[in-house]
């Protein structure tokens, strides 16, 4: 292709600026004709691009429809079932409840209900009439002299920079509305969090906010704003289930003036946190560390958010807890399938514990060392729909946080770009351009509207099982296919057992 182009491009050239001079007309044809060859030539000299090399300027066509490809699947390939890291039926009944739209669907299910996968509720014939009050729960143990009351359902963990500022004053001012709380990420607390709304306030190895210049823990920094009277909870971020044992990051293009300045940061420099925390590096360093900051606090919650790894490094923890006496206030699990604005694929797809047996296995073990009922445990990892809740809360949780639903309400399309700076709907960008786009007024009501009819979905589905409250909630009201595969095997005899048992001999 490189050499049939090199050739008949110079001829067809030639003969494009001969006619021109004959003819004295359309001097724009072969004005065009030589730019694009010389983009040619520019492509075969060139050894950056193999494609371009090979294919000149036709090359550019594969580029082009690689941009487009995420758009392409969305638009005219992916199914309501299909898509990740969320089908679109999902996303989509995340947009109704934003917009307070009804939310049904007709002509019945989608899914492949006699598939092993498929999960349900077992309903009872004795159904309840739903709660109309929100469910809510109490965080703060013994050692907690302000405890809060947190709704079921809030807002996860996105920093100011991986999202922008009127994301976060739509997902703050949401939040006052709705009465939950909104996790500030590990970047700080920002004049966007400001609007009023409860704030969970994340530090992570990078201690945002409240670090020196050095980068180290900043008591006096950390105490001026963990007093002030929107933030209710501390959490200090161990892992998160998107990159576990890998530090957050936030591209140079995204790390504005502004940013900077509240994370107490260079400008324009890509911002990698530490993998691990430099204030502790053991389990009893750690809960030290959480009583420090219950003390700067004034007795707020604090606790620590993980994805789960070596089991045994947990098991520590909790052997200390009650070496020590000292109790967090919760714990936040993460899934491996959480999300992230930015990750290297083989941490997003090949490390740490999924959500389930984490929850489970936190559960049990906080049991085994009589640790349960001295704090709550927080699921956090793809909790999206109603459904998602309510196991979350049969594996162990108490309460659920969610970001990319949170996303969802205030506009994203999943269009996968949210580490390019180039979010079309203006969420995870800090493109002044692409953020106009998005109007706070009518997202922060989205975001209000997506939390309240999430729970209200919760309240009806618990009464459709026959239970009163959350507190009845566990892994009995749930159902699953691998259940009908061995409930169909007492029914349907094995008709090919004697041909197995010759098979054996």
């Amino acid at each position: 292709m490189r050499d049939k182009f090199l050739f008949w491009g110079a001829i067809i050239l030639v003969v494009a600026w001969a006619i021109a001079f004959l003819i004295r007309a359309d001097w724009w044809i072969p004005v065009l004709l030589t730019i694009i060859y010389a983009i040619g030539i520019y492509n075969v000299t060139q050894s950056r691009h193999a494609i371009l090399r090979n294919f000149p300027v036709v090359g550019y066509f594969r580029y082009f429809f690689e941009s487009i490809s995420p758009e392409m699947q969305q638009y005219f390939i992916e199914r309501e079932t299909d898509g990740k890291p969320f089908p679109r039926n999902q996303r989509s009944a995340v947009y109704r409840r934003s917009k307070n739209l009804s939310d049904t669907v007709a002509f019945g299910t989608q899914l492949e209900v006699n598939h092993r996968k498929y999960e349900g509720i077992k309903h009872s014939i004795y159904a309840k009439s739903p709660m109309e009050e929100l469910p809510r729960v109490w965080v703060g143990g013994e050692q907690c002299t302000q405890p809060y009351h947190a709704s079921l359902f809030n807002i996860s963990a996105m920093s100011f920079g991986s999202l922008s500022d009127r994301a976060q004053i739509s997902l703050n001012r949401g939040a006052k509305k709705g009465n939950f709380y909104h996790n500030t990420g590990e970047g700080g607390i920002s004049p966007y969090h400001m609007e009023g709304g409860d704030l969970c306030w994340q530090i992570g190895t990078g201690y945002f906010g409240c670090r020196d210049n050095e980068g180290k823990f900043n008591a006096e920094l950390f105490a001026k704003y963990a007093t002030l009277p929107n933030v209710k909870m501390v959490e200090i971020k161990l892992s998160q289930g998107a990159k576990p044992g890998h530090g957050g990051v936030l591209p140079g293009v995204k790390n504005t003036p502004e940013i900077a300045k509240i994370r107490h940061v260079t400008p324009g420099m890509t911002i990698i946190s530490p993998p691990s925390h430099s204030s502790f590096s053991d389990a009893v360093g750690l809960l030290r560390f959480v009583q420090q900051l219950r003390e700067l606090s004034g007795g707020k919650p604090v606790g620590f958010k993980l994805c789960i790894g070596d089991t045994k490094e947990f098991e520590d923890i909790c052997v200390q807890m009650n070496v020590l006496k000292i109790y967090p206030d919760f714990i936040t699990v993460d899934g491996a399938e959480g999300g992230t604005g930015a990750a290297p694929p083989e941490f997003s797809d090949g490390v740490g514990m999924p959500l389930e047996p984490a929850l489970i296995f936190v559960n049990r073990t906080l049991k085994n060392y009589n640790l349960r009922d001295k704090l709550r445990v927080i699921a956090s990892g793809k909790v999206l729909t109603s459904l998602d809740i309510l196991r979350a809360i049969a594996m162990g949780a108490d309460m659920c946080n969610n970001a990319r639903g949170f996303m969802f309400s205030l506009g994203c399309i999943q269009a996968l770009r949210c580490n390019s700076n180039n979010c079309p709907t203006g969420v995870a960008t800090q493109d002044k351009m692409l953020i106009k786009g998005l109007d706070v007024t009518d997202k922060s009501e989205r975001v209000y509207h997506f939390h309240k009819n999430t729970l209200h979905t919760c309240n009806e589905l618990i009464a459709a099982a026959g239970r009163s409250s959350y507190d009845e909630v566990d892994a009995t009201m749930f159902m699953r296919g691998d259940e009908f595969d061995h409930l169909s095997d007492l029914y349907f005899p094995d008709i090919l057992g004697n041909v197995k048992q010759q098979a054996k001999y």
